[in-house]
């Protein structure tokens, strides 16, 4: 929108002028201009003569700064954003015109280059922009070695040494949350594994599978293998096969007892219903369990309770494929 198409835009005619540095005025209307921004509210009240000053950039950052106060948007916005983002992000925090700071902010961290971040991030904290900040940051920990060599990073070094050592501290958190969340992941894969060995242990030794089943089991009758043979159910039978024929069977003498072991014992752990139980040892188990909460037991118990809510999430997330699959078509007539 050029300046007379700005005159344009109201059936009153405009009764004042924007003045920037280049010596250009942009005729407006102070009713539009108030409402959009209670700092030109103000000085409009204070300045009789109907001209208000905008003056540090460009004329042409000017003229778009009034043309988003007039449409509420951008033509051709990206580009925008791309010739004038940074000078309207300071006019919109200095005049507090809160709709084009948000457009801008997303426009700018959407363009954050490697050579300009600093930059941006330093003019981001300035404008109180915590939305730019945060997308400065984690750029700059995603891609910290060719931050480093840019001369942005060396300015700052050697000119506010406060607000590198912010940002290091940020990185070094970001890793450590970064780490933990790894962890954290490897530690949920196991939890999810350990329910699937439990649930495997349970169908293993309540209908059988291939040639391991309950004791009743027919010897002659042989199952079919179950979904899940491949991925647990096989491995599971070797270790229960091992553990039968194993003349040691004590837990700390043979390491593939001592892990069956802690399967029964962590199935014992989770069964309500041990009297009823057709999987071995969980009613001795459940008899022998202790009521510490401390040391060795302590962490047993952390490990049930872990267990425990990745059986509650898995049991979720069938439910949530049940459903999805039984979504009914409704078909009109």
């Amino acid at each position: 929108m050029e300046e007379n198409q700005i005159a344009k835009s109201s059936s009153m005619e405009s009764d004042i002028r924007i003045l920037t540095s280049g010596g250009r005025t942009i005729p407006a209307h102070s009713s539009v201009l108030a409402s959009a921004s209670p700092v030109l509210e103000k000085l409009m009240s204070d300045r009789p003569e109907r001209t208000v000053p905008i003056v540090g950039v460009p004329s042409d950052a000017v003229a778009a700064f009034v043309n988003f106060i007039y449409s509420r948007s951008f033509m051709g916005e990206e580009e925008m954003i791309e010739r004038h983002g940074i000078q309207l992000l300071v006019l919109s925090h200095v005049y507090q015109v809160r709709e084009l700071k948000r457009a801008c902010e997303v426009g700018l961290a959407g363009k954050l280059m490697a050579e300009s971040v600093v930059d941006v991030l330093q003019l981001a904290r300035e404008c109180d922009a915590p939305y730019l900040s945060i997308r400065c940051m984690k750029f700059i920990s995603k891609d910290f070695k060719e931050v480093e060599k840019t001369e942005g990073w060396r300015f700052l070094q050697d000119h506010d040494p406060w607000f590198e050592l912010h940002i290091l501290q940020f990185l070094d958190e970001a890793e450590k949350t970064r780490k933990r969340r790894m962890r954290n992941r490897k530690y949920q894969r196991l939890y999810l594994q350990l329910n699937e060995a439990m649930e495997c242990l349970e169908h293993i030794f309540t209908e059988g599978c291939t040639h391991v089943g309950p004791h009743d089991m027919e010897p002659d009758k042989k199952k079919g293998p179950c979904t899940n043979f491949s991925t647990c159910c096989r491995g599971l039978q070797l270790l229960i096969r091992h553990f039968v024929t194993c003349k040691k069977k004590v837990p700390g003498g043979c390491s593939h007892c001592k892990r069956m072991w802690q399967l029964f014992r962590l199935h014992s752990s989770l069964c309500d219903q041990p009297e009823s139980c057709k999987v071995p040892l969980c009613r001795q188990f459940k008899e022998k369990m202790p009521d510490e909460r401390t040391g060795e037991d302590g962490r047993w118990r952390l490990l049930v309770r872990k267990v425990e809510s990745a059986k509650a999430i898995s049991s979720l997330s069938k439910r949530k494929r049940v459903d999805e699959l039984d979504v009914p078509t409704f078909i009109p007539n």
